[in-house]
């Protein structure tokens, strides 16, 4: 469809009368759809279609290109095509697209005073044009006009330029994004930067950035309904009751994502005052996901109530022990996220992963994700064993647990593993009724399954009624393990069936 329409336009530039055969690019569904049918066997002409249809055909025709300036050919054609386009620029995008390589000020002085995008998502690496900051300067300076800024993987320098500049209110805002090049040092952005006021900014991310002035968010964008600050410099933590003043101001904050890229330096210090009678409450937050050392989560949960959350996740870096009362329960507080039916654990080269979810015939939510950085798996092991045994609400009600390494990102199993880490991880696991295994993982725990005693068989996943194992082989080292713990669990009348696994691409089959 995109490549007929865009034939259509680019060869009849300039004409104020375009004729078509309808079935020659499925106008006729469209028109259709809009209830005229009295055209199907007849040649007509755009002149012949109502404004309102013409319309659907470019708003149609903008959606399937999918490019910031898909709108341009369009008002190339006629009058009459221009007025309809300009008349909705809304719904058709009708914006100037800004970026480090386009001459912003030509560009300015050519078109209508338009909305700006201003991003760099789509610039050529290999084009030849070098990476002016004037020429998204040139479109800052129009403010008043910026709607989106997206600005990823942005040289230093390059970065420092553009919010230098980013003063003053920007009342039309509604999304920013910033992420400096994460090879370079994190810059810092100046206490100058939105120092004005952005009503409309619903989204903003930012990342591999310093920014001192986090406090004073709420004063300059006190409507945001999203908010990531990610890659923060480890010696940059953010003091917990800081973050928690800053939420509590932005009421209508419904996702916060806060991710550290290193533990802090010097090492975090956490709080020795017991948690307060009376928490601060979150009332739209519905997803919130942290990445840090787990004393430092400990002191955040401990100050806030979030009745609406339905999706938590927490990454912890890799550290001896484990031991957080507090997240336990602010995790048992959340309704939304207690009940789940199954829980994947993913291993791969740098984390492991365990997911809780509650998957109906329709959907597949995640509610609880646990994220462990860490090299080594049997370290990976150790640390999620640890936090499956803080008696989790979710382990009541789990009938599947998938435990399968990632064929993109494979762990380095360890020769020196111990049979008895398999089988730690999966004790609480009380309630499961199937057990996946991928085809690597079942290389490694078949053999815990063979250590079995004869009492603990009955004991070791006790509600076990179906294992499925990928590529299950007939015979084979994996085959007489397995086929050693059916046998008796039969025994311990606990039978377990065993069964092929054809795992798909990705982990939500």
């Amino acid at each position: 469809m995109q490549e007929k329409v865009q034939h259509v336009v680019e060869q009849n530039r300039g004409l104020q009368e375009i004729k078509v055969s309808v079935g020659s690019w499925a106008l006729l569904e469209m028109v259709a759809e809009l209830g005229s049918t009295d055209i199907v066997y007849r040649r007509v002409t755009f002149e012949a279609l109502p404004d309102d249809v013409l319309l659907e055909v470019f708003d149609f025709y903008v959606d399937e290109v999918q490019d910031f300036d898909a709108w341009h050919p369009l008002v190339h054609v006629c009058r009459r095509w221009r007025h309809i386009v300009f008349a909705s620029p809304r719904r058709l995008r009708v914006q100037l697209y800004c970026s480090f390589k386009r001459p912003a000020r030509k560009m300015l002085d050519v078109w209508p005073p338009l909305p700006l995008v201003i991003a760099n998502i789509t610039d050529d690496p290999t084009s030849p044009e070098p990476e002016d900051p004037d020429n998204v300067l040139a479109a800052l300076e129009h403010s008043d006009r910026v709607y989106d800024i997206y600005l990823g993987a942005v040289q230093g320098h390059l970065l420092e330029s553009v919010v230098g500049v980013m003063e003053g209110p920007f009342p039309s805002l509604e999304s920013l994004v910033l992420n400096s090049d994460t090879d370079g040092p994190a810059p810092v952005l100046p206490d100058s930067f939105l120092s004005g006021s952005a009503p409309r900014l619903q989204s903003l991310i930012l990342g591999h950035v310093q920014f001192p002035a986090f406090r004073r968010l709420p004063l300059v964008a006190g409507n945001l309904v999203h908010l990531r600050l990610w890659d923060i410099p480890g010696h940059r933590y953010i003091p917990p009751r800081a973050i928690i003043n800053c939420l509590v101001a932005l009421t209508a904050l419904q996702s916060f994502d806060l991710e550290f890229s290193l533990p802090p330096s010097p090492p975090y210090q956490p709080s020795r005052l017991p948690p307060p009678l009376t928490r601060a409450i979150l009332p739209a937050l519905t997803s919130f996901h942290v990445k840090g050392v787990s004393e430092y989560l400990e002191d955040i949960v401990a100050l806030i109530e979030v009745p609406l959350l339905n999706d938590f996740g927490v990454t912890f870096f890799n550290q001896l022990m484990f031991n957080n009362p507090q997240t336990l329960q602010f995790i048992s507080r959340a309704e939304r996220i207690k009940v789940s039916n199954r829980a994947t654990v993913i291993l791969l080269l740098d984390t492991i992963v365990l997911k809780f979810s509650q998957k109906t015939e329709t959907v597949n939510h995640t509610g609880l994700e646990i994220v462990i950085s860490s090299t080594q798996t049997d370290w990976q092991l150790s640390s999620l064993a640890q936090i499956c045994v803080w008696s989790l609400p979710h382990l009541s009600t789990l009938e599947r647990l998938d435990i399968c390494d990632d064929r993109h990102s494979s762990p380095e199993w360890q020769d020196d593993m111990e049979n008895d880490q398999w089988l730690e991880l999966v004790q609480p696991f009380t309630a499961v009724k199937d057990l996946h295994l991928s085809k690597d993982v079942a290389q490694r725990f078949a053999p815990a399954l063979q250590e079995l005693t004869e009492e603990r068989v009955a004991e070791m996943l006790p509600a076990l009624q179906n294992l499925f194992l990928e590529e299950l082989q007939t015979s084979g080292p994996i085959h007489k393990a397995t086929g050693q713990f059916v046998a008796a669990r039969q025994l311990s009348d606990h039978p377990v069936a065993l069964h092929n696994w054809e795992r798909r691409e990705g982990f939500d089959n």
